[in-house]
């Protein structure tokens, strides 16, 4: 039995979608189980609710072999700590009880770097893999630099202003990862258990980009003049408190982005096993064209 978390979520339900065929007995936890497509809720066991719920995973983790774990967005939280290590201790406590196998989560770069400890989001998804990781469970934590999906919530500016947003330096060069790279190594190992122990595993895509990298490969593919604006970290912080993130919240995006300025991402060197193949030329073409493509005609 394969335990899925956040299964209509950006990375889970692409985690699902790549396990549904090949033969496993599948559980998702779901928030809102209608959610799923009638199909997938015919085919899998749902348990519905939160899987920071302790109810919930008790009844979630029972005769599971392998577990996804991914905490959910949670822009209102009080502390990065409450989002992501408080969040988890429920399931912490569940995998020992039921004897879980094996656990894949989701986490992000930057142990061992001078930025780890004040590193916002990153800082705590680092914590959290140590929660983890001190239940016994075999435990690999996916560590992630920025995904390349997350330049699609900024599709409207590129469209409508021929600019692309970060504080972040237009000439640091940094690894990037597409989600389909990310779900696609969690289901190998969701579905191999050969390993132990507990690991981190680094997916770093094919190749570092600085943002003015990226506003470039964005033009060529758009075939319209796209250019990097590099805005202030306080103004940064203010447009998601201004989203009604908490102002915990915020100082966590806005410090985890100032360690990603530093270089805390450059950290861990690019080899064969840690490249994943979709670069952020072919994500523009498959992803972003289309959907500013489809803002433009919704616009005409």
């Amino acid at each position: 039995m394969i335990v899925i978390t956040t299964p209509t979520g950006l990375i889970g339900h692409q985690v699902l979608d790549n396990l549904m065929d090949n033969g496993e007995a599948l559980r998702v936890v779901a928030r809102d189980p209608k959610a799923l497509p009638a199909d997938v809720r015919e085919r899998v066991d749902v348990v519905e609710g939160s899987h920071g719920d302790p109810a919930v995973v008790d009844a979630a983790f029972g005769g599971a072999d392998a577990v996804f774990w991914l905490t959910p967005p949670n822009p209102r939280a009080p502390s990065v700590d409450a989002a992501y290590v408080d969040f988890t201790r429920p399931a912490a406590d569940a995998f020992t009880r039921h004897g879980v196998g094996r656990v894949v989560g989701v986490s992000a770069l930057g142990r061992g770097t001078v930025w780890a400890g004040h590193a916002g989001y990153v800082t705590a998804s680092l914590a959290m893999d140590d929660l983890i990781a001190s239940t016994g469970v075999a435990y690999r934590a996916l560590t992630n630099p920025s995904f390349i999906d997350n330049i699609a919530r900024q599709a409207e500016s590129i469209k409508n202003q021929g600019l692309l947003f970060s504080p972040i330096a237009g000439t640091r060069k940094l690894p990037a990862v597409a989600t389909h790279d990310i779900a696609a190594t969690a289901s190998r190992l969701l579905l191999d258990p050969s390993w132990s122990g507990v690991d981190e595993v680094a997916i770093l895509g094919p190749e570092d980009l600085s943002f003015n990298d990226m506003a470039e490969i964005i033009s060529d593919v758009l075939g319209t003049q796209v250019r990097f604006q590099q805005t202030t970290f306080d103004a940064y912080k203010d447009r998601f408190v201004g989203f009604g993130m908490s102002e915990a919240m915020a100082q966590g995006m806005t410090d985890m982005a100032a360690a990603k300025n530093e270089g805390i991402d450059n950290a861990v060197p690019r080899t064969p096993e840690n490249s994943t193949p979709t670069s952020f030329c072919q994500w523009c073409e498959e992803t972003l064209r289309p959907i500013v493509t489809d803002q433009t005609r919704a616009a005409s």
